[in-house]
């Protein structure tokens, strides 16, 4: 049978309006232009933008999930169950033609709460049948990924090894099953210029206990059985410069999965489409804004599933309109970025939009065992 399958960070979907006492980035701006008597008038000010903001936002993110057309779907900074059931009931389903049930989360070990998440059709398998479990309390020691250049970080063997988790999700179908390994590995910004450099250990680590967790999984026929690794790998091979001007950016801390593992379907696209992610911002180093479209997000396919993919899609229009859809064109001036269409209404130039990252979703022919 013919199966979608899809991931998506979508950006701090949270019950709550803030975390702890930072102010939200996509309110502070029109905030600082009014004045409060008091801190107490400022923050039922600050709670009510909130809420319009997230209601205009949640929109955007409903649309670009029902233009996957996933029958499952991963997901990546949810704030808990509930809210991720209410999400899909009060956005989702009002704008897609597909109803999702299966849902799971178990609280990871992110210090915001944000959370990797799964959802699936709810007519794709019987209640009660699709499993999850969690690996949130696997250690460093227990996965064999200790390495000494962890050491500077103050980590022991003994620490927990997921920022997040790694979710694990069976999913039956018909005669057979596949399984998600739902992961959000560690962030490249850590406040410096080298934060990317400065993190890898941690996300290398991440990767190598993601692949021991699937060969015990699995044991020796891992490479035969149904899997993905699915969600916000939080690092890149490739970046594509401004004109679409590739560059190889190895070493990464997601290489383990590439060393006679597992498949990116994203690779049997051009290489100006293989990207989920736009970043720009001042470099100190080059002392100029640096701009680069780059793989974040990802599902990764056993040998098993390799030859049976059938599509390949990556989802841009929830993002706003200062991101260059096509990172081969050259101008990138307001004038020509703003006059852009392919966006969903409302979409605006930083703000509101969908997410900072872009849903990927790929069609499989599912393998019987």
């Amino acid at each position: 049978m013919k199966l979608r399958v899809a991931t998506f960070n979508i950006e701090n979907l949270s019950s709550r309006w803030k975390f702890a006492e930072v102010s939200r980035a996509d309110v502070a701006a029109a905030l600082s232009l009014a004045e409060f008597s008091q801190q107490k008038e400022r923050e039922a000010a600050e709670r009510s933008m909130a809420l319009t903001v997230e209601d205009d936002k949640r929109q955007m993110t409903a649309l670009a999930i029902a233009e996957t057309r996933a029958d499952i779907i991963a997901l990546q900074e949810v704030d808990s169950l509930r809210v991720l059931e209410a999400f899909f009931a009060n956005y989702v389903h009002r704008l897609s033609d597909i109803r999702y049930g299966h849902y799971k989360l178990i609280s990871g070990n992110d210090r915001r709460g944000i959370d990797v998440a799964f959802a699936a059709r709810r007519n794709l398998a019987p209640p009660d049948s699709v499993s999850a479990k969690s690996f949130r309390e696997a250690t460093f020691g227990d996965l064999g990924v200790y390495e000494h250049d962890l050491a500077e970080f103050g980590i022991k063997p003994t620490d927990r090894l997921f920022n997040r988790d790694c979710l694990t999700v069976t999913t039956p179908i018909g005669e057979t099953s596949i399984t998600l390994f739902i992961c959000h590995l560690k962030s490249m910004s850590n406040g410096r210029g080298d934060g990317r450099h400065h993190t890898m250990a941690l996300r290398r680590a991440e990767a190598r206990g993601i692949r021991r967790i699937i060969e015990q999984e699995f044991g020796g026929g891992y490479r035969d059985a149904n899997w993905i690794i699915a969600g916000d790998l939080n690092d890149y091979r490739l970046r594509l410069r401004p004109n679409g001007r590739a560059e190889d950016a190895s070493p990464s801390g997601i290489d383990t999965f590439f060393d006679r593992f597992a498949f990116n379907p994203l690779e049997t696209l051009p290489e100006h489409e293989r990207w989920t992610h736009y970043h720009r911002a001042w470099s100190h180093e080059e002392e100029r804004i640096v701009e680069e479209h780059v793989q974040l997000d990802y599902l990764l396919v056993s040998p098993a599933l390799k030859e049976r993919i059938r599509d390949v899609s990556v989802i841009r229009r929830g993002l706003p309109y200062r991101v260059p859809l096509d990172p081969r064109d050259p101008d990138r001036s307001i004038a020509t970025l703003a006059s852009k269409g392919d966006r969903y209404p409302r979409v605006g130039w930083d703000r509101p939009k969908a997410s900072d990252h872009c849903p990927l979703v790929i069609e499989i022919d599912l393998a019987k065992r």
